[in-house]
């Protein structure tokens, strides 16, 4: 009995690897071995980078609570306790945009906790 080859499922696993390399450089976008490392590096950098982009957010949050703070005369480390103090529960997100977008209302904030 002659071997059976699924090439349908073959081909279709490949047009899948060469679909996701579309836009590449070179022999990365058109021949499937070179393809299938490339799209696998970079399938690696996206799930690294995913959780790289939480903490570069975080930093520049901090950043920005930081500077806003110490204009009204308030370290970050300071400023942070005393929000915890009076139950202020706003995360860094918030408190960044509030520092960069709404000065006033952070001033007010930044009021609260230091009396």
């Amino acid at each position: 009995m002659p071997r059976s080859v699924n090439s349908v499922a073959s081909r279709k696993r490949r047009k899948k690897i060469l679909k996701a390399a579309k836009g590449y450089f070179g022999a990365r976008s058109n021949v499937y071995t070179v393809a299938k490392n490339a799209v696998e590096k970079g399938l690696t950098y996206a799930y690294r980078d995913r959780r790289n982009k939480k903490r570069a957010f975080r930093r520049l949050w901090i950043a920005r609570i930081n500077a806003g703070a110490r204009q009204h005369g308030i370290s970050y480390s300071r400023f942070m306790h005393a929000l915890k103090e009076e139950n202020i529960d706003l995360n860094r997100k918030v408190l960044a945009d509030l520092a960069m977008n709404h000065p006033d209302t952070f001033k007010a904030i930044v009021d609260q906790v230091k009396k």
